[in-house]
């Protein structure tokens, strides 16, 4: 069987023979398996991620999929209630300062090196525009002083694995499809023709940059640095949200991804803010969302996996057997299918098809329809992926996922806008 014939008919998840060959199973004394518990969102944990892991590495693993808010308290109250813990880039400051992370040693990490400059240096060209707020290696390295920094030291916050930049989803089916990087804009979240039909994810240091990005769009209001809002221009914007939400414009906020699937698959919503996976989701429906390319730029963010400063001995060694699988080839390939890419692409280049790689990451037009991580038709022949390539999307970021300085004043507001 050659290797084409063996990727359709693996269904793109039987590829994970290959990335098995390179992870002998652990063996602990009285055979006994150390149980893995990784907390984060619907995003990532997958139930095929958790069987094939399991599988390649010889451990029992549990997922605790919850909503952004839940599982960064959970996180960063209770160190006892995960070993692993997935989610974004804008959880690092709070986790950190909670105490309830350990540094990562990157001695240990088997694929450390091929990490790329997106992490490390917090570009992925001398083109790119490196955006506001945190980008990811002003958040990366342990420094000498145990705070958390730029400058390269041997230990690490998170492991950086999944990235991607988000947007808003609409359904071109009756928002008019606009032109990538031309003609969609942030500002479409609050056009007056979509009153009633709009939602806003409901996690506070997320939500705020789509609100605070389509006001800016709109011209009713501008920031004198985006990434780290002041007090009065919190409360400028919240007044103009919160007005909004209580003349009917939003017709509220989504907690998880499947939530923001059923919002604009019941017919509820038109627009609003979306990540990747559910606009593959919705397209592998036959429901025609597009995933925006805002001329304004995208808000970025950093998968990051972290280690509970409770893990350790044998569920320590397990972690880092996960953490080192993530980066293997076989993961990075599976959830490239759901929009989505992975820190060291080159190893999952080898996982995935020729028509998948040159879509998902190159920019390029499918030459066949592509499943999605459900094995659902999600991308039809011919089409193209709203903005481009890997590197040209990473080339416009307009700010990364943040936890501001006013972030607890953020937080006040926030319910606010919710309860509004």
């Amino acid at each position: 069987m050659n290797r084409r014939t063996f990727l359709q008919q693996s269904g793109k998840i039987g590829t994970a023979a290959l990335a098995a060959a390179a992870f002998p199973k652990l063996i602990y004394a009285g055979n006994s398996q150390p149980t893995l518990k990784v907390i984060g969102t619907h995003v990532t944990l997958l139930e095929p991620i958790r069987q094939q892991a399991e599988q390649d590495l010889g451990i029992k693993i549990e997922f605790y999929p919850s909503g952004d808010a839940e599982v960064l308290l959970k996180a960063a109250t209770d160190p006892t209630a995960f070993d692993i813990y997935e989610q974004w880039s804008n959880s690092i400051k709070v986790l950190w300062q909670a105490k309830t992370i350990q540094p990562i040693d990157t001695h240990k990490l088997k694929y450390w090196h091929e990490v790329n400059s997106l992490s490390k240096l917090g570009r992925i060209s001398e083109q790119a525009k490196p955006g506001a707020g945190d980008v990811p290696n002003k958040i990366l390295y342990v420094q000498q002083d145990g705070n958390i920094g730029p400058h390269p030291t041997q230990q690490i916050s998170f492991l950086p694995y999944v990235h991607n930049v988000d947007s808003f989803g609409y359904n071109s089916a009756v928002v008019p499809k606009g032109i990538p990087y031309k003609t969609e804009s942030w500002g479409w979240l609050l056009d007056e023709r979509w009153h009633g039909r709009v939602a806003i994810v409901n996690s506070p240091e997320i939500g705020i940059f789509d609100l605070a990005l389509a006001v800016q769009a709109k011209g009713l209001m501008t920031f004198k640095d985006l990434g780290n809002m002041s007090r009065e221009e919190v409360d400028q914007l919240f007044d103009i949200a919160i007005s909004l939400k209580r003349k009917g414009h939003f017709r509220g906020v989504w907690t998880s991804v499947p939530h923001s699937v059923q919002l604009m698959a019941s017919g509820e919503t038109v627009i609003q803010s979306m990540f990747s996976p559910g606009v593959s989701a919705l397209n592998g429906m036959g429901i025609p969302c597009i995933y925006a390319a805002p001329k304004e730029g995208y808000r970025a963010w950093q998968g990051v996996m972290c280690l509970s400063r409770a893990c350790t001995g044998e569920r320590q060694k397990a972690a880092y057997a996960f953490m080192n699988w993530w980066l293997s080839g076989w993961p990075g390939a599976f959830i490239a299918r759901q929009g989505y890419y992975i820190s060291n692409p080159e190893r999952s280049r080898n996982f995935m098809s020729k028509a998948e790689w040159e879509y998902w990451y190159e920019g390029k037009p499918a030459t066949e329809p592509l499943q999605g991580t459900d094995g659902k038709i999600s991308v039809q022949q011919g089409s193209i992926r709203t903005g481009g390539s890997y590197i040209k999307r990473f080339e416009n970021v307009a700010v990364w996922n943040t936890v501001m300085d006013t972030y607890e004043y953020i937080l006040t507001k926030w319910n606010e806008f919710v309860l509004a």
